[in-house]
């Protein structure tokens, strides 16, 4: 079966940057929807046509991957506002009360530095203002179910362009994210 969109793709793949660290690596295949919110478009784009066993290899820029780095989306907060148990790498969605009311609620926001009396969290994706290369292998290739056609997702959105938070919880009850979160740390 041929990739196409509204069909669901099992994906391998080793994410490098332009020098060729290796920035993810997948040992087993992840399943995606293809023509839903999972895939980054220009890999859907790259996908489309293949089939099971194929290789597929691009570059894309940071415009059409994770974004550029946006200096704005970096905060400085009270450390007193935040868990006892803070380590560098959690992840909030959103801002705790008594942070900057500028900082956007619906983003994912990322400890990057801690320190005795503050906090810098930083909004942007982990990898923004990175051109990334992909090397992802096809491993299976199904119909899509009805359901997950008109969930426009099947949760496992990491090759996706935004990160947003786009939960329904309350601005002011950040979700806490942990190591094994699924989230790119």
């Amino acid at each position: 079966m041929k990739i196409t969109e509204q069909c669901v793709v099992g994906l391998r793949w080793t994410l490098k940057d332009t020098l060729g660290e290796v920035l993810d690596q997948t040992d087993e295949a992840i399943e995606f929807l293809v023509g839903g919110d999972d895939l980054l478009p220009k890999l859907q784009d790259a996908l489309l046509g293949h089939v099971v066993g194929d290789q597929v290899e691009l570059q894309i820029e940071p415009i059409d991957a994770f974004g550029e780095y946006d200096e704005s989306l970096v905060f400085l907060e009270k450390r007193s506002l935040f868990p006892e148990n803070l380590e560098d790498g959690m992840v909030f969605e959103g801002l705790p009360p008594g942070c900057n009311a500028e900082a956007p609620s619906n983003k994912l926001f990322f400890v990057s530095d801690i320190y005795p009396e503050h906090v810098v969290l930083d909004g942007n994706h982990p990898l923004a203002g990175i051109a990334i290369r992909i090397s992802a292998s096809v491993h299976s290739v199904r119909d899509a179910t009805i359901s997950e056609v008109g969930a426009g997702t099947l949760g496992t959105g990491f090759l996706r362009l935004s990160d947003d938070a786009g939960s329904n919880q309350a601005a002011d009850e950040p979700h806490v994210h942990g190591p094994d979160c699924g989230h790119l740390h």
